[in-house]
């Protein structure tokens, strides 16, 4: 079904939209991939947070201009599905992770701060761990001094009450009144 030109314009701005808020996008194409798999991908990735799309190339490249993913511009032949999330770690990990069950969808490239970035990089980006990881991992290594000072600080009146323990049992009964 072909679109009119307002459809067409409501295509680009919504696309425009997304790569403008967008940190990272990556590229596959999907030939081969069924209707269910590209919903199941679309499934997974609304819940990390990535947007994935199928638009018309010359749409996606209209949508591309002028922005920091405008690199991508030329990658848009054939059968492509655009990923793109404000945290470039979740849209490769997304992608890849799908990528490596389906072997039907074929990562291209990739884009983040208006450099293209090969399935090499891509691949090292999706092992990296997320906002999320980090940000406990942050809080857990600030957290780990200050709960062993509160350790330590508990541990002295423990001793003291376990060393007179220890003196008490050491003593006859008799003496302990």
């Amino acid at each position: 079904m072909s679109l009119n030109i307002d459809q067409k314009k409501a295509v680009v701005s919504d696309v425009t939209q997304i790569f403008s808020v967008a940190q990272a996008a990556v590229l596959a194409e999907y030939r081969g991939l069924s209707v269910a798999q590209i919903t199941e991908l679309r499934g997974e990735a609304r819940n990390q947070g990535v947007d994935v799309r199928v638009v018309k190339n010359t749409l996606a490249k209209r949508s591309v201009a002028g922005s920091d993913f405008e690199c991508l511009a030329d990658h848009f032949t054939g059968p492509v599905l655009i990923s793109s999330s404000e945290d470039p770690v979740a849209v490769a990990k997304v992608v890849a992770k799908f990528a490596k069950k389906n072997d039907d969808l074929k990562i291209t490239v990739g884009a983040m701060n208006g450099d293209l970035l090969d399935l090499a990089a891509i691949q090292v980006l999706a092992r990296l761990p997320n906002r999320d990881e980090l940000l406990a991992t942050l809080v857990g290594t600030m957290a780990a001094p200050i709960s062993k000072l509160v350790r330590t600080l508990n541990e002295v009146p423990s001793k003291f009450v376990r060393t007179l323990s220890a003196v008490r049992d050491s003593r006859p009964e008799e003496q302990v009144a």
